[in-house]
C-alpha cells in the first residue's frame, strides 16, 4: 500500500497529520464549530497552529464546548479563570474578543438564522476550488477574506483581520485550499 501524499504544511507532527486528514478544508455547517475554528483562529494570532492544536481540548472544556450562548454570559469571574487556565492562550484580550464574538454570533444567528447560513453566503454556499501546487501559492488574504474581516468588524467583533479570516475560511472548508497533489483535495474536490 503506498504512502498518503499530503499537503507539505502538515508533516512532521502526528497532531498536524491528524487535523490535516480529518479536519482541515472539511466544510463545516455546525454554528458551534464555525464559532469554535473562528474563535481557535484568533488565539493563533501571534504564535504556531500546532500550539492551538494541542490546547484544543482544554479550550473545549474551558470554553463550554463553543456554545456561543454560554460564552456570551462569562462575567469577570469566568474571565479570571480563563486567564488561571495553563490549558489555553492566557491573553486577556483574546478571551474578552471570544466573549464579545459570542455575544455577536448570538446576533448573527438571531438575524440570518444560523451562522452557518450567514458566513457561507460569503463563497455562495459553496467552497471555494482553489488549486495550491506548492507553499508560495497559498494567499494570506483574499477580496473574500477582506470583505468578511471587514463586515466582521463593523459589527464589532475582534480578532477577525483578513488573515485570520482567510485561515478561518480554509479551516472550515470555505475553500479547498489542500495542495492539488494530496489525497484530501481529491477527496474534496469530487
Amino acid at each position: 500500500m503506498s504512502e498518503k501524499i499530503r499537503c507539505t504544511w502538515c508533516c512532521g507532527d502526528p497532531i498536524y497529520v491528524d487535523y490535516h486528514d480529518n479536519d482541515w478544508g472539511r466544510p463545516i455547517h455546525d454554528d458551534k464549530r464555525l464559532f469554535e475554528m473562528l474563535i481557535l483562529e484568533g488565539a493563533q494570532a501571534g504564535l504556531s497552529w500546532l500550539t492551538i492544536l494541542k490546547k484544543r481540548e482544554n479550550y473545549r472544556k474551558a470554553f463550554d464546548g463553543f456554545d456561543p450562548a454560554k460564552v456570551a454570559l462569562y462575567g469577570d469571574d469566568k474571565i479570571q479563570e480563563l486567564l488561571a487556565n495553563a490549558g489555553i492562550v492566557r491573553n486577556k484580550l483574546k478571551i474578552n474578543a471570544a466573549i464579545t464574538n459570542a455575544k455577536i454570533v448570538l446576533k448573527i444567528i438571531e438575524n440570518h438564522g444560523s451562522f452557518d447560513s450567514y458566513i457561507w453566503s460569503y463563497v455562495d454556499y459553496k467552497p471555494i476550488e482553489n488549486h495550491i501546487e506548492k507553499m508560495e501559492d497559498y494567499p494570506t488574504t483574499t477580496p473574500i477574506s477582506d470583505k468578511i474581516s471587514k463586515d466582521l468588524k463593523k459589527l464589532g467583533m475582534n480578532f477577525v483581520g483578513s488573515t485570520i479570516i482567510y485561515s478561518f475560511m480554509q479551516a472550515a472548508g470555505m475553500t479547498n485550499d489542500h495542495m492539488t497533489g494530496c489525497f484530501v483535495h481529491k477527496e474534496l474536490h469530487r
